[in-house]
């Protein structure tokens, strides 16, 4: 959902999740800090300093030892090496990013009501998957909405959203008649659809493409892609794949510890058929119930179960 944060749509502040008050509602202890390390000899877990604002110390380097360890890490954006994405895209994989997009984005209103000779607002979001969809929508009722905050010079046709995907179709990993349903409720709302482009370079100014055309853009934002957390690539030794995941069995236990699961964006399971579950929601929920499950049954020194994973449809948000 932090497309709807970087729209506006959403508040983090109010519709966030308190992980100590849930942890303490539910039973568990919550420890706020960063993983930096693992000894999967004396099973412990390495937590770096907490360091505030200030650059003060809150708490000092830590170590947690488990029997159990499940990665639920997510992922953050892949932007393929390509040159000046990081350095010129906002990466919506974090309640910052999606923060700072949202701050942008009401500056670049603003500069747009007080220069008279600037006709438009271009944004540029690379990739056509759910959350470059999703935020091309929020952004035209964004501009809506703002109209009642006393932006009155706002109106659709001097926002310009642009979707630029490197294969045939958007969405691509749903179904082609939901694909072909949603660009033409996208096309109604004024955005542009740039399919079969590759972009090889980004500046602040806008994006190259491999075909050699030069895309302006005010806003970029890649969407193109995930991988898991960097650090996980030399973790104790741990086996993962070319991003980053680790790589699971399918009992979701990790190939080279019996002791240690991984579920979600963060894990690289195979099925029975060849296919690679898809890094989304529903996968995750279903790996969490697969792995609470397990944990429980091998207490009890009964037999695992294989996970599975299972489709249920998806939902695409176009807002309203």
């Amino acid at each position: 959902m932090l497309h709807e944060v970087a729209a506006g749509a959403l508040d983090a502040e109010i519709d966030g999740v308190d992980y100590l008050a849930i942890a303490h509602k539910n039973g568990f202890t919550f420890q706020l800090g960063t993983m930096i390390d693992l000894d999967r000899e004396s099973k412990t877990v390495y937590l770096a300093p907490l360091i505030d604002d200030a650059q003060q110390l809150v708490l000092d380097k830590r170590q947690l030892n488990y029997s159990k360890l499940i990665f639920a890490l997510g992922s953050i954006t892949n932007d393929f090496g390509t040159e000046g994405a990081a350095q010129n895209c906002i990466f919506l994989d974090s309640q910052k990013s999606a923060q700072n997009f949202h701050t942008l984005l009401l500056n670049e209103f603003l500069k747009l009501q007080d220069d008279t000779t600037k006709d438009t607002l271009a944004i540029s979001i690379v990739g056509a998957g759910a959350t470059g969809v999703e935020l091309s929508a929020e952004l035209y009722k964004t501009t809506e909405l703002l109209k009642t905050y006393g932006y009155t010079h706002l109106h659709n046709n001097r926002l310009k959203v642009r979707i630029i995907e490197s294969g045939p179709r958007l969405l691509p990993a749903l179904p082609e008649r939901i694909a072909n349903s949603t660009k033409v409720e996208l096309e109604k709302l004024g955005v542009e659809i740039i399919l079969n482009t590759f972009v090889t370079k980004v500046e602040a100014t806008g994006l190259h493409t491999k075909n050699g055309d030069f895309i302006n853009s005010n806003i970029s934002v890649w969407a193109a892609g995930i991988k898991a957390p960097e650090f996980l690539q030399d973790l104790d030794g741990l086996e993962t794949n070319k991003i980053n995941q680790l790589v699971v069995n399918q009992n979701l236990i990790t190939t080279l510890d019996n002791s240690i699961y991984a579920i979600g964006d963060c894990a690289h399971c195979i099925m029975p058929d060849g296919s690679k579950v898809p890094p989304r929601a529903q996968s995750a929920h279903q790996m969490a119930s697969n792995v609470f499950t397990n944990i429980k049954n091998a207490e009890q020194g009964k037999e695992l179960k294989p996970y599975l994973y299972v489709d249920y449809g998806s939902l695409v948000s176009l807002s309203t």
